[in-house]
């Protein structure tokens, strides 16, 4: 039989939204809001490009902080002294308000890392996938000399999502909560980081990524700050903190360095009724801090221009007298650094999760140096260089109408370029994989986005039931949980959301059967989410549907073509179904993309052995044991009994020796150890072997009986 690897509760999934606990539900008192822009650059003196000693090439650092809002930093708010990002911004070129293309995680930094917008990369919401086509800093720096590293610290970014491409080391260790939760604490991030610096060869790019001020804030208790966002603001500064022990630990070189500082979007506390991110585009959660410190070639100011994180990219490239990006969205903003004239372009904006996560309209918007509109079913016009806040909307007022229109098209002319989708970006060697199983081919797709959605400034109460609903869920109160979303689809019967999570709620309190039904409707609604595929795959597993498992398994691994659980458990149910040979095939996947992992391994075994690979599996269950402590090793008797079977008796007994009561073979390790120590003449070895293979094992008695050196051992 199969040692049946246990299927991976969807729950260790990426999700489109996050939980947060029940008091931040509560709507919070918005901080002190963004200055109004003062236009562009301010007091800037053109810096040439400096030469470097012996035409070295300067190392390059980019530091990414997690849901940080700009009124969290002391140069900007003034609330919360942040001493080494305060430096780094008044030795460098700083931006107050630069505006993020979308209020999420992953698709954030890969518009960061790529120069492009989400809908161009591909990357519109958490969990999706970065082509692994699709250029890159890292990638492009690689090909120049430069040593590679990223750092990375929430789930979001786990290598599985696509950004590793063109890295060298791609440490997403993460080491605090569980599932979809994890995190790494900034402290262990750094340590991590200044370790690999350390024996790094120059010229090197290291991205370090700090997760911490994202939900749940809690700080180290010497670092949380009074009043009601004083936990928020103190994940900001226990990042300054290391931020602070980073610069200090990196060593100097005569090349020198340029430093890139950046948040990926902001975080709502409060404002227009969002706890968090990703469900609106307001300034509050997509105006991020951006400081370019690069001493000698990038002179210190201050500018209130309206950057976009696109232009990070293509202004890095530049500013070390590289090419652009190949057919970026974003635009190198260096003439600006260096002191020149520079209109920035007008920044798209899109959230595309109110679709993706519920079924509701998505949103998208136009932001120039004055007005921002959002396209919603009900239109919003805001003329943010005065309504910073953006508390007055005028899209309905007559003699708004010709800028509405204007921007309309501005914002139409950007959607004119060809968009990619992540959710259908086909992996090759996947592919290739999947066809040698049987698959063929994709499954149908979802229906196209209807017309008449609802707007999500509409559906806040039930934003709030599934925030609620999904806390609950973090924290083991199932029948909670299940109450919570079961309310919201008794509103909303089509809610992706609820009925993913319920479903999984459902798995989880053990009620295998009534977890099918929501998820098959989740899998109707969105055939090409990775999560709904997951999560009935394993429903159907855990009912031991294994044949209806399989299709599922099949499109979780095409659109997650790196998640080691899909693969394996993709493997489980080919094997439960007896199809043997493909099941190796699966296992084996798992095992390439995580070879350090025992248990892949000796599924692996397993599966070779059930196929008759005898060889193969013996190899591969060595390879399991060399893994971890040999008092770990629960298949001692397996190997001994596979070495008999393959010619090497001698080795096979050492092994059957160390076989301990338990394991799935002991019964027949020890009658073979009995046969072994009786033809070597040791008699008594070899009745106490027979007695315990007996014990663990009486339906072994008449082989016993029937074997010409045994059955006198039973006298």
């Amino acid at each position: 039989m199969i040692p049946v690897e246990p299927t991976h509760s969807n729950a260790d999934a990426a999700r489109p939204l996050r939980s947060r606990r029940g008091r931040r539900l509560r709507r919070i008192a918005a901080g002190a809001c963004l200055a109004s822009a003062l236009g562009a650059a301010a007091g800037v003196r053109a810096v040439p490009a400096a030469a470097s000693a012996g035409g070295e090439k300067p190392n390059v650092l980019l530091i990414t902080v997690d849901t940080l809002r700009p009124d969290a930093l002391g140069w900007t708010g003034g609330r919360n002294p942040t001493p080494a990002i305060d430096r780094l911004a008044a030795e460098g070129f700083r931006f107050r308000g630069a505006v993020s293309p979308v209020p999420l995680t992953l698709p954030s930094h890969a518009s960061i890392l790529t120069g492009l917008l989400p809908r161009r990369h591909g990357v519109r919401d958490n969990g999706q996938i970065l082509a692994s086509a699709t250029p890159t800093l890292a990638r492009t720096l690689k090909a120049r000399g430069y040593a590679t590293a990223a750092f990375v610290s929430g789930y979001p970014l786990r290598r599985l999502f696509g950004l590793d491409s063109g890295f060298d080391v791609y440490d997403d260790r993460l080491t605090k909560g569980s599932e979809g939760w994890l995190e790494r604490p900034a402290g262990a991030t750094t340590a991590a980081a200044l370790a690999w610096a350390a024996r790094a060869r120059a010229p090197w790019f290291l991205w370090i990524h700090y997760y911490d001020p994202h939900d749940p804030y809690e700080p180290p208790r010497a670092f949380r700050r009074p009043g009601p966002r004083g936990a928020y603001d103190g994940e900001v500064a226990y990042v300054d903190s290391e931020i602070g022990r980073l610069l200090r630990g990196l060593r100097a070189t005569p090349a020198g360095r340029v430093t890139v500082f950046a948040g990926d979007h902001g975080e709502a506390l409060g404002e227009h009724g969002e706890a968090g991110h990703g469900f609106f585009i307001y300034d509050s959660t997509i105006l991020v801090p951006l400081i370019f410190h690069a001493p000698g070639r990038v002179a210190p100011a201050q500018s209130a221009a309206p950057v976009r994180l696109i232009d990070v990219a293509p202004t890095l490239l530049d500013l070390l007298g590289l090419a652009p990006l190949p057919d970026a969205d974003g635009r190198t903003i260096a003439p600006l650094l260096r002191g020149k004239a520079f209109e920035p372009p007008a920044a798209y904006v899109e959230t595309q999760q109110p679709w993706i996560a519920y079924g509701w309209a998505p949103l998208f918007a136009i932001r120039d140096g004055r007005w921002k509109l959002i396209r919603a079913p009900r239109p919003e016009l805001y003329e943010w260089a005065v309504d910073p806040s953006e508390q007055r909307n005028v899209a309905a007022e007559p003699q708004k109408r010709e800028t509405a229109l204007a921007l309309g098209r501005a914002l139409s002319a950007v959607e004119a370029k060809p968009a990619a989708d992540s959710r259908r970006t086909n992996d090759p060697e996947a592919l290739a994989r999947l066809r040698s199983l049987g698959y063929l081919g994709a499954g149908a797709s979802g229906p196209a986005m209807p017309r008449n959605l609802p707007d999500p400034k509409d559906r806040l109460a039930e934003r709030t039931m599934l925030l609620q609903g999904e806390e609950l869920l973090r924290e083991g109160q199932l029948d909670r949980a299940i109450a919570k979303f079961s309310d919201v689809l008794r509103r909303d019967p089509g809610n992706r959301f609820a009925l993913l999570r319920s479903g999984i709620a459902l798995l989880k309190k053990g009620d295998l059967a009534g977890s099918v039904r929501p998820l098959e409707e989740a899998v109707r609604l969105d055939p090409d989410q990775a999560e709904n595929r997951f999560a009935l795959a394993d429903a159907l597993t855990r009912t031991g549907q294994y044949r209806r498992a399989v299709p599922h398994w099949m499109e979780a691994v095409r659109l997650s073509p790196r998640r080691v659980a899909a693969w394996s458990n993709l493997g489980t149910a080919l094997g439960r179904d007896g199809r043997m040979t493909e099941a190796v095939s699966a296992f084996a996947r798992a095992v390439e993309l995580d070879p350090r992992d025992p248990l892949l391994v000796e599924n692996l075994a397993f599966a070779e052995r059930a196929a008759g690979q005898d060889a193969a599996a013996l190899a591969h269950l060595r390879k399991a044991a060399s893994l971890g402590p040999p008092a770990r090793f629960p298949y001692s008797a397996t190997v001994g009994l596979l070495l008999i079977k393959t010619g090497e008796p001698g080795e096979a007994a050492r092994w059957l020796r160390a076989s301990r009561r338990g394991e799935i073979d002991y019964a027949d390790g020890r009658f073979e150890l009995a046969v072994i120590d009786v033809y070597a003449g040791n008699k008594a070895s070899a009745r106490e072997n027979l007695r315990a293979a007996l014990e663990a094992q009486p339906k072994l008695r008449p082989r016993a009986e029937s074997h010409p050196a045994l059955s006198s051992l039973l006298k």
